[in-house]
């Protein structure tokens, strides 16, 4: 077996810390969601839609990085629960749109500021200079597309 390099026990060892440190905040931070019962693509979901209005399902998908037949299921489960609604365009009838219902706003907007003061609860333990770096890196790290 080949001996791992400086390089490459650096890398992972980083990678590994980062995944821990991004699941361990996660997990903290949505433990909310049980009470409401939402699981954490339902949350996402229901926030892009808080958000940024009502949105294809594709939109939705690219957003919180979930498959498109994911949220298809994703989106079953929150119509099922009266949470949100599907909408066909009058033009393209295969085009629908996802919209809040009126429970579906009550809900995140309830659930979406627990989970936001849980997260900048979280973060303080990072001073502000050390969350901004923290911030410039992750983004430079996540656009670096794969190379």
């Amino acid at each position: 077996m080949k001996t791992a390099g400086k390089e490459t026990y650096r890398a992972l060892n980083t990678y590994t810390k980062l995944m821990r440190a991004a699941e361990s905040v996660t997990s903290r931070a949505h433990r909310i969601l049980a009470e409401p019962k939402l699981t954490l693509s339902q949350f996402g979901v229901l926030e892009a839609l808080y958000h940024k209005g009502p949105l294809c399902q594709r939109d939705i998908a690219a957003k919180i990085l979930k498959s498109a037949g994911n949220i298809t299921l994703v989106i079953d489960n929150l119509e099922k629960r009266g949470l949100v609604r599907r909408e066909r365009d009058n033009e393209d009838r295969r085009y629908l749109t996802i919209h809040l219902t009126a429970a579906g706003t009550s809900l995140i907007s309830t659930v979406f500021a627990d989970v936001e003061t849980k997260i900048v609860a979280e973060m303080a333990s990072l001073d502000e200079k050390e969350q901004e770096l923290l911030g410039r890196l992750c983004k430079k790290l996540g656009t670096k597309g794969g190379s």
